[in-house]
């Protein structure tokens, strides 16, 4: 005799539940899922409208008109492309800081890297205290752009400056460094080939991904240090390299703190350290041509463009990925 039980009238039936359920249907289920995802992503959103595509198409606004930062908004003039005319045509201090820009970025660079490059060869060992040297070489790169750093620098190349201590101890006259027209912009490259942190990093974690079955067949053929380091590491290393050549070259154009702190915002000595960005913010926020420093950057964004463009069509011929594919 089989028993049976009366089902309990305060319980809902599983099956009712579940075409409850259904009924939503998967449209519902993903609208959900995606308005809280639009909900998670709205302080990047409102941080992304806000503070970078609504003041980009501002600045480009403005540079087709004579915004002067104290005209009141409803009496600027559109003047066309007057602006980029006078830029390209009418403005010498502007091509100065193109010539000024172009000459630290392709020697400070490429020195940067091969400093970066040759430190990391270094230290890519097991050695004891390695991690502290390591730690020591990155410092100044965690320091970065800062202000207390660009003054540092500044007084030590003085004329009363720690590195003119440092010659006189061998018997060489020193110099105004920071002062001197001749020698100033070198200064700049200095700090920034000084800090190679960033970089050395990203290449010694390129070093360890080489195969070291590779160096050993290369010492099996014959090959000596130099040609391992030829025919091995800098194809094998070749991406990481091109990473750092992209961030290098758009921060090497971007050079601003160290150029301001050196010349007192004037790009002195005689304009020697009137870099594009320095020129921009004096012709902005001194000059108070906001119309004109706006084309100015939009003719900045445009070059770094092209720029890694350049970069990225010519990678393709030297760049070579681990799975033998060339991108």
């Amino acid at each position: 005799m089989a028993l049976t039980t009366a089902p309990d009238p305060t319980r809902p039936d599983p099956g009712s539940v579940r075409v409850r359920a259904d009924r939503r249907g998967p449209g519902r289920v993903r609208h959900s899922e995606g308005l809280a995802g639009y909900v998670f992503l709205s302080p990047w959103l409102i941080g992304l409208m806000g503070v970078t595509a609504i003041p980009m198409l501002l600045s480009l606004y403005l540079s087709f008109t004579n915004y002067d930062i104290l005209t009141p908004f409803s009496e600027v003039q559109w003047v066309g492309l007057a602006n980029y005319e006078r830029m390209f045509t009418a403005d010498p201090s502007y091509w100065h800081a193109v010539r000024v820009t172009l000459t630290f970025a392709l020697i400070a660079v490429p020195l940067k890297l091969a400093a970066a490059l040759g430190v990391a060869l270094l230290l890519n060992r097991a050695w004891r205290g390695v991690g502290l040297f390591r730690g020591l070489f990155y410092l100044p790169s965690l320091l970065g752009g800062s202000v207390a750093l660009a003054i540092v620098w500044v007084n030590m190349f003085n004329r009363d400056g720690a590195f003119n201590s440092l010659l006189s101890l061998f018997g060489i006259e020193g110099r105004p460094w920071v002062n001197d027209p001749d020698w100033a912009l070198e200064t700049l490259m200095v700090l920034a080939i000084w800090q190679f942190g960033a970089p050395m990093v990203i290449f010694l974690a390129g070093l360890k991904q080489v195969p070291t079955e590779l160096y050993e067949a290369a010492s099996v053929d014959g090959a000596g240090r130099f040609r391992r380091f030829r025919n091995v590491t800098l194809p094998m290393l070749s991406p990481v390299i091109f990473f750092n050549l992209v961030l290098e070259t758009i921060n090497g154009f971007q050079g601003f703190t160290a150029a301001f702190v050196l010349s007192n915002g004037t790009g002195g000595p005689v304009d020697s350290t009137l870099m594009y960005t320095l020129n921009l913010y004096i012709t902005g926020f001194t000059d108070l041509e906001m119309g004109y420093a706006s084309a100015m950057a939009w003719v900045f964004l445009l070059a770094i463009a092209v720029i890694t463009a350049i970069l990225f069509s010519t990678g393709r011929f030297w760049v070579h990925y681990s799975d033998g594919e060339d991108r």
